[in-house]
């Protein structure tokens, strides 16, 4: 049975988003993994070549230990097809079902690897769980930037906004560029309701307030999926809004309290069982996506730690 680690939650900014971003409408490509049910997105300006890509899926066959760049070949196509400069590579929280092709992508198209600034309390868990050794660094370093709650930068002519969302994480970030979130995995499709709360660091109550503050963007603020599990047979969808959510979403729907979300979003992660893909995904992404080196036979290793998760 899993069990979370006792972790310290950081403190969040609860107040609604007074200022969302303004500016041009971006135009938001998506790419959705089939074997980890992910979407990663290009998000670019729509008079102008600059761009952002948002959590890019490297492919990993776990039974074979081999690694390949389907995934993120259609990305780069995509950007070099259209003459785009990249800017950005986001990754939205360290995923737990995929790993990231993030230094793939930023060594063929260019763009800074970016993530918030709490990650360094995700490396210092699975830095013990991993065995990392004192020569890991836990603050942040392997990535070019770090998002503050609250920080405003720009792609191209976008307004862009980076919100401390944790709950499911405690390093999670919504990032809004213009009319546009990009949610990671706080928020499913309404049908799906929102992510697990159990993993080390995480919290339920934390997760509803989190999903309560992107909420409080204007209605019409389009929301992008990080996941689609296609409940009940339907297809894949991954873009909704902010008045979708509230009128239907099955786990925060206007008039669902707080505590009934934590009663239904911890009754439910009882049932759940670990995701396929989160011993060889920690490892890589807690270090901005890079592989471990080789050893002397020339050959990467994955660690498997017994009996932790």
């Amino acid at each position: 049975m899993y069990k979370p680690a006792a972790m310290e939650t950081p403190a969040m900014l609860n107040d609604p988003v007074l200022d969302p971003p303004r500016g041009p409408r971006p135009q938001v490509s998506a790419f959705f993994d089939e074997d980890s049910h992910t979407l990663s997105y290009v998000v670019r300006e729509p008079e102008g070549p600059a761009c952002a890509i948002l959590d890019p899926v490297l492919d990993f066959d776990y039974a074979s230990g081999r690694t390949g760049y389907r995934s993120a070949e259609a990305i780069a196509r995509h950007v070099e097809a259209a003459g785009l400069r990249v800017e950005w590579i986001i990754e939205t929280h360290v995923h737990a079902d995929h790993l990231t092709a993030a230094p793939w992508l930023k060594a063929r198209l260019g763009g800074k690897i970016a993530i918030g600034e709490h990650i360094g309390l995700v490396q210092a868990t699975f830095g013990r769980i991993f065995n990392e050794g004192p020569e890991f660094a836990t603050d942040g370093s392997q990535f070019d930037h770090l998002f503050r709650d609250g920080e405003r930068y720009r792609i191209g002519a976008l307004e862009a906004l980076a919100l401390h969302t944790p709950g499911h994480t405690p390093a999670c970030m919504t990032h809004v560029i213009g009319d546009a979130a990009f949610v990671g995995d706080t928020l499913f499709m309404p049908d799906a309701g929102s992510a697990r709360a159990d993993f080390p660091g995480g919290d339920a109550r934390t997760l509803f307030r989190s999903i309560r503050r992107v909420l409080s963007l204007p209605p019409e603020t389009r929301l992008f999926m990080c996941h689609d599990y296609a409940p009940g047979g339907r297809e894949i969808r991954w873009e909704t809004t902010v008045a979708e959510q509230r009128a239907s979403n099955i786990h925060v729907r206007d008039g669902m309290d707080e505590e009934g979300f934590v009663r239904l979003r911890e009754a439910r992660d009882a049932t759940l069982a670990m995701p396929r893909l989160i011993i060889p995904s920690l490892q890589v992404n807690m270090k901005a996506g890079a592989l471990p080196p080789p050893e002397a036979n020339g050959t990467r290793y994955l660690k498997v730690p017994l009996d932790r998760l």
